[in-house]
C-alpha cells in the first residue's frame, strides 16, 4: 500500500492542494499509475514517487525535465518517476487513452492554446473512476492585488476582460473563478467534486508574519480554503474533478 506523503503539509502555499490529495491517496490504498502536465521540476511528482506511485512528467521544458530527473535521483526515486517533453495542447499524442489514475494539471489551463482541448485529453487519458487535479490563477485575487497597489486601470481591465487578462503584456492569456473553472471541466465529462482556494492569505500578509508561525498560518489557510467568500479571493483556484467510472 502506497503510504501518505507528508512534507509538502509544512507549506501554506500547497497545503490545500496536498490536503485534496492525499485524501485521493487514502481512498485508493494502492500505487496509482499518476500523469503531471506541466509538472515542471517534480514538487508534486517527486513526493508521489516517494509514496510508491508511478509518475509521469509532461513539461515543456528541456531544462525543469533535467532537474526533475536530478531531482528524483537524489530521493532515490527515479525507477518511478518518467519524464517527457512536451506541450499540454500536444497531450492527447503522449498519452495513451485511459491510463492514468490521477493526472495533476497545475498553473497550466492559464497558459495553453486550447485549455478545452488539453481538459478533453486530461478526460480521454484517465481511467473510469480516475480523477483530476487542476490548479488556475484566480480572477478575484489579481484584481484585488492590482487595486490595493495602485493600480486602478489595470485592476478594471481584468475585471472586464472577457478572459481575465490585463493586455498584451500580461504574462498569462486567462484567469477563473470556480464557475468558469468548473464548466470546462464538465465540458469534458468530468465531474467536479471539490473546490478550494490556495494562497488565501500567504501571499497577502508580510513574510515575516508567516515565518513567525507558519504552522498557524497553514491552519488557518486550511480553515479558509474551502469557505466562500475566502476561497474565491484566492491566488488559485484548486478543483478535483473524476471521470465518471
Amino acid at each position: 500500500m502506497a503510504t501518505t506523503p507528508t512534507r509538502p503539509l509544512v507549506s501554506a502555499r500547497t497545503a490545500a492542494v496536498w490536503a485534496v490529495l492525499n485524501r485521493e491517496l487514502d481512498r485508493s490504498g494502492r500505487a496509482l499509475t499518476v500523469l503531471d502536465v506541466g509538472g515542471g521540476t517534480g514538487g508534486f511528482a517527486v513526493p508521489l514517487a516517494e509514496a510508491g506511485h508511478e509518475v509521469t512528467v509532461v513539461d515543456a521544458s528541456p531544462d525543469a525535465l533535467a532537474a526533475l530527473t536530478r531531482r528524483a535521483a537524489d530521493a532515490h526515486v527515479a525507477e518511478r518517476v518518467r519524464a517527457v517533453q512536451g506541450d499540454g495542447d500536444a497531450l492527447a499524442g503522449l498519452i495513451p487513452p485511459s491510463s492514468a489514475d490521477l493526472i495533476l494539471c497545475h498553473s497550466v489551463l492559464e497558459v495553453v492554446d486550447d485549455p478545452a482541448g488539453v481538459v478533453a485529453s486530461i478526460a480521454t487519458a484517465l481511467r473510469p473512476g480516475g480523477a483530476v487535479s487542476v490548479l488556475v490563477a484566480g480572477r478575484a485575487a489579481a484584481v484585488l492585488g492590482r487595486a490595493v497597489n495602485g493600480h486602478l486601470a489595470t485592476a478594471s481591465a481584468l475585471l472586464t476582460d472577457a478572459d481575465g487578462r490585463a493586455g498584451q503584456r500580461d504574462t498569462l492569456r486567462r484567469r477563473y473563478d470556480v464557475e468558469t473553472a468548473a464548466a470546462l471541466l464538465r465540458e469534458s465529462g468530468l465531474e467536479v467534486e471539490e473546490a478550494h482556494g490556495v494562497r488565501v492569505l500567504v501571499d497577502l500578509v508580510p513574510a515575516a508574519v508567516v515565518e513567525s508561525d507558519p504552522q498557524a498560518m497553514l491552519d488557518l489557510e486550511l480553515a479558509l480554503s474551502a469557505r466562500p467568500p475566502f476561497r474565491d479571493i484566492a491566488s488559485q483556484l484548486h478543483l478535483f474533478a473524476r471521470r465518471p467510472a
